[in-house]
């Protein structure tokens, strides 16, 4: 349109002109120079139009690739974002159990220092009772000395007869080691059979308490947390030095509030807050406490 209107006014330019030239009494070569600078004005003013066109197709062919530039670079970044986002709920999904599993391994790790340190004590003990057992022999060698029989010696408690395991059992190290082994690779009721065969056969040792506290995580893995609360509640009960005392109590609190028994379980958290400030149990309790909006 712009192009015909241009024509247009160029032809009325020269049609006024010619007719000027026809009116007015000028001289001839005059009119026809002015018909030679229109007509190289209209020229001119065609090719600007040309001109200007072609720098709006130009534009426009610029303008278009950068949109579908611009396109393509949002789709990617679209595909990028969910891809980004796939993995976080990925991340989330799994960091439950990862952290399950972690504190499993690192529970079994204090569990081995715990029992490590036992064995030191009754290795120090053994060496104890070693030197006063020689110097006891010392003394009965001795001219004059009294005769003193070993059960009789003071200050020292006569030994407590133990049940032998039968022959066929593993050793409580051995046992012990494969139910932690178990429970860290999630073959739980595996686990939950090492663990009561320990407590079965071997009653009395250092780490009891802590087999009979496997038990009660086992069943709160299984989500199985009435049984888990029993299995906390002997700890609690039947060991009261055990190295996981303040853990059980905690978990049994944590199992209540997974069967809907939140006033019971605040009392559990509370208790665990008020007997043993400063520990990790603590800790976690009391962030559970403001998470149910209880100080």
């Amino acid at each position: 349109m712009r192009y015909r209107e241009v024509i247009w006014f160029a032809a009325a330019i020269l049609a006024g002109a010619v007719g000027a030239s026809l009116v007015g009494p000028r001289p001839a070569e005059a009119v026809a120079r002015e018909i030679v600078a229109l007509q190289q004005d209209v020229t001119l003013l065609l090719q600007g139009q040309h001109d200007m066109q072609s720098s709006i197709d130009q534009n426009q062919a610029v303008l278009k690739t950068l949109i579908e530039q611009s396109t393509d670079a949002v789709n990617k970044m679209s595909v990028t974002m969910s891809g980004l986002q796939k993995s976080v709920l990925d991340v989330q999904a799994n960091s439950g159990s990862r952290l399950d599993t972690m504190s499993t391994q690192v529970q079994g790790l204090s569990d081995n220092l715990e029992e490590i340190k036992a064995r030191i004590g009754k290795l120090n003990q053994q060496l104890t009772d070693l030197q006063n057992t020689v110097q006891s022999l010392d003394a009965k060698l001795s001219p004059g000395a009294a005769s003193v029989p070993p059960s009789d010696v003071p200050g020292k408690p006569s030994p407590t007869p133990s049940v032998a395991p039968p022959a066929s059992a593993p050793s409580a190290e051995t046992l012990y080691s494969n139910g932690l082994r178990d429970i860290s690779a999630g073959n739980l009721e595996l686990a939950r059979q090492e663990f009561q065969d320990y407590l079965k056969y071997y009653p009395q040792t250092d780490v009891t308490s802590n087999a009979q506290f496997y038990l009660g995580e086992i069943s709160y893995k299984q989500r199985k947390y009435a049984q888990a609360i029993a299995e906390y509640d002997v700890v609690l009960k039947n060991y009261p030095g055990s190295f996981k005392l303040v853990t059980a109590q905690y978990k049994k609190g944590e199992a209540m509030l997974k069967l809907g028994q939140k006033a019971a379980a605040i009392r559990e958290l509370r208790e665990v807050i008020h007997r043993y400030p400063g520990t990790e149990e603590a800790n976690h309790a009391r962030a559970t406490l403001q998470e149910l909006g209880v100080k």
